[in-house]
């Protein structure tokens, strides 16, 4: 056994598991009128509803008490001193310097990483980003042939694409207005080919996000854009025109045509899935302006001042996560369900699918022992209304809870659409929660006429155990300062459930053994193949 599950505070926790097992969320709220509004907390404008999870207070005490035994509040003050909690990569993880600047614009803290000052390197890049960004919206950066700059295409992968997707999906300004921003991820050609479809050499900007500028899906796709560019002009010359970098290699990037002023970096304590708060935000500060990319920032630093300075139990990304626990571990429910009620949000399930899974899918703790609890959840969902007529039939009648991370941003309009979007949501964490007996159920059916043998029969497809956690986040509006506080609410909520969990959220070496076995794959097809390729390598290179 590990010394977290053989800790009293563990161990009081399954203890009280077992206490509460037979309560139903109908019951808690009937003996609790005030149980909606205890149960909730506010910071940065995001309001987290709890009081549809499965717990009592009694719970909550005994998380808070597992949140101390495991130092959380050290852990946090850590990540601010800049600390190396990054203990496999020897190394920092200190994006919140990345956006910690007050309303005046200047540092708010004096941050460090093991000791060095990085808050005037972060102002600079700030404003080449700026410098940048002003002199392309505003036309003064032109093509190779002297026409302004109409479309931006972001080339990465994973944090390098998934954070700024999300993030210029969510804020895009009306269409026909302003940059367009697109994202090429995937090495299937599919993709880059249907962006480059819609749009025009001589007035196209790529930007490669590659920190070493040697990933391999984002270089292939950028040789394939730069090919793509070249056919239209023939001129070598045309590349610095039209690609920029966010890249640390200054080497490579000038060997692939980009030239070190056009190049924008960012540092070892950034992690890719934390990134975006960085130069890797270029595309959001071209699609949005630097402005929105500002209040970006400063949403997100309203929820690093709330995460720094609230005690544990008011604290908002504190508490989500050991809900999080208590429905992992305790609970035993192994997956999250993440659903916004908001189109232009769709892509955050795969944003905080990178974020969960790759920061917390370890089976091994810090100091590289194996662990005997469940880490990250699998985190899953799609927006609403939608994912109501597909999976949430699971949700509601499924042999087992899933719980749910509903996601409600408020619009301020007042049409038909808007209340009937609004009205689901709550409507659909409510039905979780209450369920429907069969003494309801036949109640209902019999009030429609209903009788003997075909009553019996539809009453147990008609009943819903409920009983089913979720979480409700409401925001005043989507705005960039609620988003920015959004992401990093989830990003804190990770690094505490590391800290509880006693593992490295800042690496991924999971992601490497893929990387290295498809370049033997790739060789295979390419050449004569590897002994210990598999077979069936010889028919696709046959079929190729």
């Amino acid at each position: 056994m590990s010394a977290l599950t053989e800790s009293p505070a563990w161990r009081a926790l399954q203890a009280h598991r077992r206490e509460i097992d037979a309560l139903h969320l109908r019951e808690l709220f009937a003996q609790d009128a005030g149980r909606g509004q205890r149960l909730s907390l506010e910071a940065a404008d995001i309001r987290l509803d709890y009081s549809r999870q499965r717990l009592t207070d009694r719970s909550l005490d005994l998380l808070l008490d597992l949140a101390r035994s495991r130092q959380v509040e050290a852990g946090i003050a850590a990540m601010f001193a800049g600390d190396t909690i990054n203990p496999t990569e020897n190394r920092a993880a200190l994006h919140v310097a990345l956006r910690n600047f007050g309303a005046d614009g200047r540092p708010e803290w004096p941050l460090a990483v093991q000791g060095r000052p990085v808050m005037d390197d972060i102002a600079a890049v700030l404003a080449r980003l700026q410098a940048f960004s002003e002199a392309v919206r505003g036309g003064r950066w032109r093509g190779y042939s002297e026409r302004p700059i109409r479309d931006v295409v972001n080339i990465g992968i994973g944090g390098s694409d998934l954070g700024p997707r999300l993030v210029c999906e969510a804020l895009a300004p009306p269409a026909g207005s302003g940059l367009r921003a697109h994202f090429v991820a995937n090495v299937d050609p599919d993709e880059l080919d249907r962006v480059l479809a819609g749009l025009k050499p001589a007035s196209t900007l790529f930007i490669v996000t590659s920190k070493t500028f040697t990933t391999a899906e984002t270089l292939a796709n950028a040789r394939a854009a730069r090919a793509w560019l070249l056919e239209s002009f023939g001129d070598e010359q045309a590349v610095a025109r039209h690609f920029v970098a966010v890249t640390t290699n200054l080497d490579a990037a000038a060997t692939f045509g980009i030239p070190t002023e056009s190049c924008f970096g960012f540092w070892d304590w950034v992690g890719g899935r934390y990134s975006l708060w960085s130069a890797v935000g270029l595309s959001i500060a071209l699609a949005l302006g630097m402005d929105a990319f500002r209040e970006l920032l400063a949403g997100a630093h309203a929820m690093d001042r709330h995460f720094r300075d609230a005690p544990l139990a008011q604290n908002l990304p504190v508490l989500l996560a050991l809900l999080g626990i208590w429905n992992v571990n305790f609970l035993s429910l192994p997956t999250q369900v993440v659903v916004p009620y908001s189109q232009v949000l769709r892509h955050f399930p795969g944003w905080l699918q990178q974020l969960e899974m790759e920061s917390n899918g370890k089976a091994v703790d810090r100091d590289g022992n194996p662990v005997d609890y469940a880490t990250a959840p699998v985190v899953w969902g799609d927006v609403g209304t939608n994912a109501q007529h597909a999976f949430f039939q699971l949700l509601h009648q499924g042999p087992q809870p899933q719980p749910v991370d509903f996601i409600l941003p408020l619009s301020g309009r007042h049409d038909e659409r808007e209340r009937q979007r609004v009205a689901n949501c709550l409507a659909q964490a409510e039905a979780l929660m209450r369920g429907k007996t069969a003494g309801e159920v036949r109640a209902e059916l019999t009030a429609r006429g209903l009788a003997g043998v075909e009553l019996e029969t539809a009453i147990p497809h008609r009943v819903f155990p409920g009983n089913r956690p979720s979480s409700l986040l409401l925001m005043p509006e989507l705005s960039p300062a609620t988003l920015g506080a959004l992401l990093a609410l989830y990003e804190h909520k990770v690094y505490v459930q590391s800290l509880v969990w006693n593992i490295c959220a800042f690496d991924q070496w999971g992601v490497e053994l893929g990387k290295q076995l498809a370049g033997r794959m790739q060789a295979g097809l390419d050449g004569p193949a590897d002994a210990d390729l598999p077979a069936l390598l010889e028919r696709l290179r046959a079929a190729g």
